[in-house]
């Protein structure tokens, strides 16, 4: 029997329910992922995205259904309640951190997530020296500017870091929303790079949104489309080769269905108006 990590089922979220300003973001979405598992998430603006994960980080308030993490319901738990078992690095840079805080510092906080926070403690006994180790392996030179304050960093240091942050302590359960968008090719690729490993080194479960054809067909196990805020497809690529030109002709099927649901609502109109 597979170990699941993270379970919803039929979990709903509805914006102005019963006026005719209504949208439903999610859409009764059943998902589970196996613990070690590597899903990517793609879907256009407004397929439900970014609302998946706000629903299993706390960040939602649900409609209806339930979410599970490592068999426990958190379906009522405040998201910082959540945030002890899972991470989450968003698509800005600059969130998640504390900018004026130094690098130690911060890395230090994140050291101890889920416990309680003692700075003066987790910065001494050593500790500095292993977060140098830590920090070289990002390959950025940032082992030695551990006292930098982590806001004068650029974009894509910054994001390594908070990468890093959000790996030190293994979560239940990994988020990664749009983590590379608001970076540079290179940095990106760095910075993805830098993702496969830590997914790799630990087995961590991990959920991550993007908006590229190109990490939906090369990273991960499983990759899930969204649409209208259910999940319109779940392949599993380990098994299957995908080709962006896969890819890009199951979003043409979706838009061919959209539109063949805006012709028959069309036609209703005329038929009864």
């Amino acid at each position: 029997m597979p170990d699941i990590a993270l379970r919803l089922e039929s979990v709903s979220q509805v914006f102005h329910q019963g006026t005719p300003s209504e949208m439903r973001a999610l859409d009764r979405v059943d998902l589970e992922l196996e613990r070690g598992t590597f899903t990517v998430v793609l879907g256009s603006n407004g397929s439900g995205k970014t609302s998946l994960l706000n629903a299993i980080a706390g960040g939602l308030t649900l409609t209806s259904g339930r979410v599970y993490l490592e068999g426990r319901e958190v379906t009522h738990w405040a998201e910082q309640r959540r945030a002890r078992l899972i991470s989450r690095v968003f698509q800005n840079p600059f969130t998640g951190t504390a900018a004026d805080l130094s690098i130690a510092e911060n890395l230090a906080l994140a050291s101890r997530r889920g416990s309680r926070r003692w700075l003066g403690r987790a910065l001494a006994r050593d500790r500095r020296r292993r977060l140098q180790e830590s920090v070289s392996q990002l390959g950025m030179g940032l082992e030695e500017r551990l006292d930098t304050p982590i806001g004068l960093l650029s974009g894509g240091q910054r994001q390594a870091l908070t990468l890093l942050m959000a790996t030190m302590v293994r979560p239940a359960l990994l988020l990664l929303d749009e983590h590379t968008a608001a970076l540079d090719p290179r940095r990106a690729e760095q910075v993805i790079q830098l993702t496969q490993r830590a997914i790799t080194a630990d087995g961590l479960t991990t959920l991550m949104v993007t908006h590229s054809i190109m990490e939906g067909v090369h990273l991960g196990d499983r990759l899930i489309v969204m649409h209208r805020g259910r999940i319109a497809y779940d392949l599993d690529t380990g098994r299957r080769r995908l080709t962006p030109d896969d890819l890009l002709q199951l979003f043409d099927q979706l838009r061919w269905a959209d539109r063949l649901d805006e012709s028959a609502a069309e036609m209703l109109r005329r038929t009864y108006v």
